[in-house]
C-alpha cells in the first residue's frame, strides 16, 4: 500500500463535495469544477484560494485513482473512528502509535518484498491549443525536478564501488516490533529502510542516489481531452529511495479556439442568418473543424438562436464521435442603407398584426 499519515486525518470526499459512494464520473466532475473555481490563475493574490486548490488537487490524486481510492477507503476503515483496538484506539492508552501502521504500510517491506519509500507524485500543467485537445497530440514536458543520480545511476555509491546489505536487518529494510498480540513493521534505522548501507558515497549526489536537474518527458495526449483534465504517467514522478519511482501528473489547459466552442465531444458554433433566410428558409455553408464546411438546411421559419445537430462531426474518441451544433442568429443591420431602409419599412406595413399581440391578455 502507498497509505499516508494524512489518509487519516482528511476526509477527501468532503474536500470534493461528494459522497463516499460517488461514481468516478462524479469525483471527476466534482474535481474540474473546484479547479476551475479555484486555480491560482483565476484568483491571483488570494493565498485561501490557493490552500484549498492544493488541497482539492490532493484529494483528487487519491479518489481519481481507482487503486488509491480503493486503499484510502481501506485505511479510512482502520482509522481512529473504528476504535476498540487495544481499548484506547490510535495512539491512545493500551493501543498503538500510528508510526507502527505506517511502518508496515508505506512501502517499508511491503507486500511483494518492496524496501524503501516510493517516490514522490509530481504535478505540471501543459497548455494545448483547442485544435490539438480535440485531436489528440504527441509532445515533451520540460521539467526540473529530482531525479536519479546521473553519475552513480541513482545506486548512491562512488563509481566503482557497490552498497553492502545492511547487517541490522539483513537487506529486508525493515525491523519486527512486537507489541503483544500485534506485529509491526518499522523502517530500519541504520540503512533508513533501504536494506543497503553506503560505505563511498557518490561524490555528486553525497549517497542519496538523487540530483535535481531538467529532464524530457514525453508524453502522449489523447484525443478529446478537455481543460484541467490530469493525465497520470505512472513511474514517471519523483526517484524512489529503494521503492518504485511516483508518478507524474499532467494537468491539461485548453486554449478557447476563436470560432468553436465545446460540450463534452460536441462541438459548438455560432452562424449567421439573413432575416429572409430565417424566414424563407435556405441552405447554408457551415464550417467545421477541419478546415472544410458542410451545408445545413435551415427550414423557413427559424427563430434566432435555435439549434441544428450535424452528426458524427465533433470530437472523436475511440469509436465514439460528438456531433457539431449549429446555433444560427439572425442578423440585424445596425446601419441599413436607404435601400435597406425602404425594403424594411415596406415589410412593415406588409406585415400583419404585431408580434405583441396577446400580450396584455
Amino acid at each position: 500500500m502507498t497509505a499516508q499519515r494524512e489518509w487519516f486525518e482528511k476526509d477527501y470526499y468532503a474536500t470534493l463535495g461528494v459522497q463516499k459512494e460517488a461514481s468516478a464520473k462524479d469525483v471527476t466532475k466534482a474535481y474540474r469544477k473546484l479547479a476551475r473555481k479555484l486555480h491560482p490563475d483565476a484568483n491571483p493574490g488570494d493565498d485561501t484560494a490557493e490552500s484549498r486548490f492544493k488541497e482539492v488537487s490532493a484529494a483528487y490524486d487519491v479518489l481519481g485513482d481507482e487503486d488509491r481510492r480503493a486503499e484510502y477507503d481501506q485505511v479510512r476503515t482502520m482509522g481512529p473512528t473504528a476504535g476498540g483496538m487495544g481499548g484506547g484506539g490510535f495512539g491512545g492508552a493500551g493501543g498503538f502509535d500510528m508510526d507502527d501502521l505506517f511502518g508496515g504500510m508505506s512501502g517499508f517491506g511491503g507486500r511483494g518484498g518492496q524496501r524503501g519509500r516510493r517516490g514522490d507524485d509530481l504535478e505540471t500543467r501543459l497548455t494545448l491549443s483547442f485544435v490539438e485537445a480535440v485531436n489528440g497530440a504527441t509532445t515533451t514536458i520540460h521539467l526540473v525536478s529530482d531525479a536519479a543520480c546521473s553519475t552513480c545511476s541513482g545506486s548512491g555509491a562512488r563509481p566503482g564501488t557497490r552498497p553492502t546489505t545492511c547487517e541490522s536487518c539483513g537487506g529486508r529494510g525493515v525491523r519486527a516490533d512486537d507489541q503483544g498480540p500485534f506485529s509491526f513493521s518499522r523502517p530500519c534505522a541504520p540503512c533508513g529502510g533501504r536494506g543497503r548501507q553506503i560505505e563511498d558515497p557518490c561524490g555528486n549526489c553525497r549517497g542519496s542516489g538523487i540530483e535535481r536537474r531538467p529532464r524530457e518527458v514525453r508524453v502522449r495526449i489523447p484525443a478529446g481531452v478537455e481543460d484541467e483534465q490530469r493525465i497520470r504517467l505512472k513511474g514517471r514522478g519523483g526517484p524512489g529511495r529503494g521503492g518504485p519511482d511516483g508518478d507524474l501528473f499532467v494537468v491539461v489547459a485548453v486554449e478557447p479556439h476563436r470560432r468553436f466552442g465545446r460540450r463534452g465531444l460536441n462541438l459548438t458554433v455560432v452562424v449567421p442568418i439573413s432575416f429572409p433566410e430565417a424566414v424563407m428558409g435556405a441552405e447554408i455553408p457551415v464550417p467545421t473543424l477541419e478546415d472544410d464546411t458542410v451545408t445545413l438546411k435551415v427550414p423557413a421559419g427559424t427563430r434566432s438562436g435555435q439549434t441544428f445537430r450535424v452528426k458524427k462531426r465533433g470530437v472523436q474518441t475511440g469509436r465514439v464521435t460528438g456531433d457539431l451544433l449549429v446555433t444560427v442568429e439572425v442578423h440585424v443591420p445596425t446601419d441599413p442603407t436607404t435601400a435597406e431602409t425602404a425594403a424594411i419599412e415596406a415589410l412593415g406595413e406588409a406585415l400583419s398584426g404585431s408580434p405583441r399581440d396577446g400580450l396584455a391578455d
